[in-house]
């Protein structure tokens, strides 16, 4: 029996019903934004770190690219090996393990002597980390029902706002105070605070097995690669490859551009970092709302077209006033993390719970070497001039539009809020006729 694309007219597999009261289920996604937190704030936290790396290392931008990028190729390259028993294994069991894999990976990080150790340290944790986020995308979109999952998933990518309201922020502050360990500081306080989440992690997050009654016999590489060829997958890869292109050719070197071309004070990065990550906290929960009423596609579409303003402005940015740096940095985080949130609920509904870990896996390895790539392409775009200015970050810019221009369009032919509109009808009918 082969995998064919799911179609929208059957009625969808529910969720398990794990919870047995609301504050079950707050508990639930607060452990798995928790493990999202510390993944991302993992990743997260090299990108304003970018000149202390490039002066204490001795490294050029394109150096400190393949740094970046040391973690999002080794994702991609294990999310591709975690489809092969991602789906074979209880959900919960495999998130913990990993998760201890990633904690030990990441405190490596903080003792590595060197650039090409760090290297090897940081694409170990990104094999973990890489995996850890697919598979909590996966675990919710097992556990909460399509119509509340924009909201869900909302709250759990509310990590990223939190690791830019107080990871990245704080973690800078122990990078630029405790003298003793410089930039070894940030990893050292993410294993403290992974342990602290893991422990809640172990209380709170059930046995997710429901996936496990639907294990297919026979070669796991066939059903692998027709999972990976479907039409409709391969369009879903295209289209988050684009969506993360948009954003990460642009982001890691933001911190680079400001205090080179735009005269802002490395002590004021955290503070960009901080505003925009309180703006994205309190915007993530209603951009997924607005996803659950409106439609998912339509709020994509504009907050792809909206996002390009302030991606186009970062990176032609002259020397201007703080608060003006602020202000777009702030509608920057709040609309290119905004894009994720109906982005991850229109492509965790294309498939059927017993191949959804193997498609999140795959989804989040197009992600991360989607990613990867940018960073490196724009770390050769990128120069440093002799007078110490970033030169052609534009020319980043203008690619990176051209990509969420593209994302625009590709939507369409993936998903549509008539099929959302399909499924709520279906399971209204179906809780009526019980």
């Amino acid at each position: 029996m082969s995998y064919r694309p799911f179609p929208v007219k059957q009625t969808l597999s529910q969720p398990q019903n794990l919870f047995q009261s609301p504050k079950q289920e707050r508990f639930f996604l607060f452990a798995l934004a928790g493990i999202q937190f510390t993944h991302i704030l993992d990743f997260m936290i090299m990108m304003p770190l970018g000149p202390q790396f490039i002066k204490a290392l001795s490294i050029n931008t394109h150096q400190f690219g393949l740094l970046l990028s040391s973690y999002t190729f080794a994702a991609a390259i294990a999310g591709i090996f975690a489809t092969y028993y991602v789906d074979r294994f209880e959900r919960r069991q495999l998130l913990l393990r990993l998760y201890i894999c990633f904690i030990i990976a990441t405190v490596a990080c903080g003792f590595a002597p060197n650039y090409h150790t760090l290297f090897i340290a940081r694409a170990c944790a990104g094999a973990f980390g890489g995996i850890l986020g697919s598979l909590v995308q996966t675990i919710v979109a097992d556990s909460i029902p399509f119509e509340r999952r924009g909201k869900a998933l909302g709250t759990v990518m509310a990590a990223f706002s939190v690791s830019t309201v107080a990871g990245v922020p704080l973690s800078l502050f122990l990078a630029n105070h405790i003298e003793s360990l410089g930039w070894r500081a940030p990893f050292m306080f993410i294993g403290l605070i992974s342990t602290l989440i893991l422990w809640v992690a172990y209380r709170n997050i059930p046995k997710i097995s429901g996936h496990l009654h639907h294990i297919q016999e026979g070669s796991r590489f066939k059903q692998i690669y027709e999972v990976l060829i479907a039409h409709r997958h391969l369009r879903a890869f295209l289209f988050i490859g684009l969506v993360m292109i948009t954003g990460f050719s642009v982001i890691p070197y933001i911190a680079l551009y400001l205090t080179a071309n735009v005269g802002v004070a490395n002590s004021y990065i955290s503070l960009i970092y901080l505003c925009g990550g309180i703006a994205t906290l309190m915007s993530s929960r209603y951009i997924g709302h607005l996803a659950d009423k409106y439609g998912k596609v339509k709020v994509f579409r504009v907050l792809a077209i909206v996002s390009l303003f302030p991606i186009l402005i970062t990176t032609n940015l002259m020397p201007v006033p703080l608060w003006i740096v602020l202000l777009n940095q702030t509608a920057f985080f709040i609309l290119i993390s905004g894009r994720m949130i109906p982005t991850m609920a229109i492509v965790s509904q294309m498939v059927e719970p017993k191949i959804r870990g193997t498609f999140m896996s795959l989804v989040g390895s197009v992600q991360m070497l989607a990613s990867g790539i940018a960073s490196v392409v724009a770390g050769l775009v990128v120069t440093i001039a002799a007078d110490g200015k970033m030169e052609h970050y534009n020319l980043v810019g203008y690619g990176a539009a051209v990509c969420g221009l593209l994302t625009f369009w590709l939507v369409g032919f993936i998903h549509s809020d008539k099929k959302d509109n399909a499924i709520k009808r279906s399971k209204n009918d179906s809780v009526q006729a019980a």
